[in-house]
C-alpha cells in the first residue's frame, strides 16, 4: 500500500538516500529542507518523479502537510556545520522536534527521530548500549548538537507518554557514502578529498581514537525497518556497524585504496572528542532483524568513486527550487 511520507532534512546526506529508497519502493515523498546544509543536487534527479515534492522550509516552523509517516532528519550533523551557528543548531534540534511531534500528534501518524551516537558523549561504557545514559559535557563546544539531540529524545518520549504519539528513535552511528559534502569535516569525506588531491590527511590527536563506520544504504535500510515495526516499538535503537577501527587505520586504508602520496598531518584533539565509539547492535538484530551487509572496503570504494565523479547519479539543474 502506497504511503505519503515526510522526510525533513531530505536533501541532506542520509536524507537524500532515504528519499530515494522510499520512492523506489513506491511511496510518495515530501522532502522538507531549508538547504542550510542540504544540497539541492542530492535530490535534483528526483524532481521529475510524480511521487516526489519539495517543501522549502525551516523544520522549526509549524508544518502543514498531510502525510502517513514522518522521518525527522533535519539538523546539521557534522561538527563543522553544527558549530558554525550553535544557537541555531540547538533551535533546530529542539523546536524541530516539537514541530514534527505536533504534526504527528495532529495527524495520528508515526514519527521517527534520527538521533545520534553523540548522545553518549565521550563514553565510559564500551561498546555503547541503549541503556547507557551517556557522558556528555553540557557546556562544551559540541553541546549544541549533543544536548540538542538528547533534549529531542526527551521530547519524543514525553509526547509518547503524554499524548500517546507513535514514536521511533534511531541512534545513528558514523555513516558514510555518496552525497557526503566534501567540506563537512567528517572523517571519511575529509580523508578521501585530501587523498585525491594529494594533500596531507588531517588527523586529530594520535589517530588512536576509534570509530565504527556504516555505509549509508545499510543505515537507510535500518531506518525503514524501524519505522515499519509495530507501534509498541519505540527504541531507542542503535544503528551502526559494530566493526571498530582507529581513525589512523581508516586514513591508511583510504590512502592505499586511492594509491595516494598523501602523508598524515597530526593536529591537536578537539575538546570533548570521543575516544572510542562502537555500537552494541543486539537490539537492532533482534527487533529489526537488521545488521550491516556492506563491508568497509566495498563502501569506501563506492564513496571514493563518488568523489572522483564516477559514482554520482546524473544530475540535472537544481536552480528551479
Amino acid at each position: 500500500m502506497s504511503r505519503t511520507i515526510l522526510v525533513t532534512g531530505g536533501a541532506g546526506f542520509i536524507g537524500s538516500h532515504l528519499c530515494q529508497a522510499l520512492i523506489d519502493r513506491g511511496d510518495g515523498v515530501v522532502c522538507l529542507d531549508n538547504f542550510s546544509t542540504g544540497d539541492r543536487a542530492n535530490i535534483a534527479h528526483l524532481l521529475d518523479n510524480k511521487n516526489f515534492s519539495v517543501l522549502v522550509q525551516d523544520v522549526a516552523e509549524p508544518i502543514t502537510v498531510e502525510v502517513d509517516e514522518i522521518y525527522n532528519l533535519a539538523c546539521p550533523a557534522s561538527p563543522v556545520h553544527y558549530q558554525r551557528d550553535p544557537v541555531q543548531t540547538t533551535r533546530t534540534c529542539v523546536l524541530g522536534a516539537i514541530s514534527v511531534l505536533e504534526l504527528a500528534r495532529k495527524l495520528g501518524v508515526p514519527v521517527l527521530q534520527a538521533s545520534t551516537s553523540e548522545i553518549y558523549g565521550d563514553p565510559e561504557v564500551h561498546p555503547q548500549i541503549e541503556t547507557y545514559v551517556g557522558h556528555v559535557n553540557p557546556i562544551g563546544p559540541r553541546a549544541c548538537y549533543d544536548e540538542g539531540k538528547r533534549c529531542a529524545e526527551t521530547l519524543f518520549f514525553d509526547y509518547h507518554r503524554q499524548y500517546d504519539t507513535k514514536i521511533k528513535i534511531a541512534r545513528i552511528f558514523n555513516t558514510y557514502g555518496p552525497n557526503m559534502a566534501p567540506d563537512d569535516g567528517r572523517v571519511v569525506s575529509n580523508f578521501i578529498v585530501q587523498a585525491l588531491s594529494g594533500n596531507p590527511l588531517t588527523i586529530h590527536g594520535t589517530g588512536s581514537q576509534t570509530r565504527s563506520f556504516c555505509y549509508v544504504d545499510d543505515t537507510v535500510a535500518a531506518l525503514i525497518a524501524l519505522m515499519d515495526t509495530p507501534k509498541g516499538v519505540t527504541g531507542p535503537i542503535n544503528i551502526g556497524n559494530p566493526e571498530e577501527h582507529t581513525v589512523r587505520g581508516i586514513a591508511e586504508m583510504i590512502v592505499a585504496a586511492i594509491a595516494s602520496s598523501s602523508s598524515l598531518d597530526l593536529r591537536p584533539l578537539p575538546e570533548d572528542d570521543p575516544r572510542r565509539r562502537r555500537p552494541d547492535i543486539n537490539l537492532a538484530l533482534t527487533v529489526l532483524n537488521w545488521s550491516p551487509t556492506i563491508s568497509l572496503n566495498e563502501g569506501l570504494a563506492r564513496t571514493i568513486d563518488y568523489f572522483r565523479g564516477e559514482g554520482a547519479p546524473a544530475r540535472k539543474d537544481a536552480s528551479a527550487f
